[in-house]
């Protein structure tokens, strides 16, 4: 009855005009919306061990504050506060806390966390210090970040 009849077992090439034109959307879309890191470490942060660990749910919503002694022996072995990109003292922790609420939305301002990244063999004098200013600051949403032990 029909003309045209079907081949059996050939199927039509698959055409890869447009592969290139894919590849490249892909690429770019991973290139924007990958983030890199944001924070130059000046401290050195050998995070402790813990068994029971949560992870954050949103990292947007985090604020980090690192405490260590410094890489760079010439300032010393003393623990010192890195905010950013730069070395802090305890009085610029209410500047940090007001400048990491004036950049995010109001509504989500009391859901931000501000972690602290402190290395095993800090005193805990200066991390209580550091809790005390983010307390004035009425920054109340504090955890400690740490590795996943065994």
């Amino acid at each position: 009855m029909s003309r045209f009849k079907e081949k059996k077992g050939s199927t039509p090439a698959i055409s890869t005009a447009s592969l290139p034109d894919i590849i490249f959307m892909l690429l770019f879309f991973f290139m924007v919306t990958t983030v890199m890191r944001e924070v130059d470490l000046k401290v050195k942060v050998v995070l402790p061990e813990a068994n029971e660990v949560a992870k954050l749910e949103d990292k947007a919503l985090v604020d980090y504050l690192y405490i260590g002694p410094p890489a760079d022996k010439a300032r010393g072995t003393e623990p010192l506060l890195q905010l950013n990109d730069d070395f802090a003292t305890l009085s610029e922790i209410d500047a940090f806390v007001v400048a990491g609420n004036e950049r995010r939305d109001e509504v989500l301002r009391g859901k931000i966390t501000r972690s602290l990244k402190v290395d095993k063999d800090t005193y805990m004098k200066f991390v209580t210090d550091v809790k005390q200013e983010l307390r004035k600051s009425n920054a109340l949403k504090i955890n400690y970040s740490t590795s996943r032990g065994r």
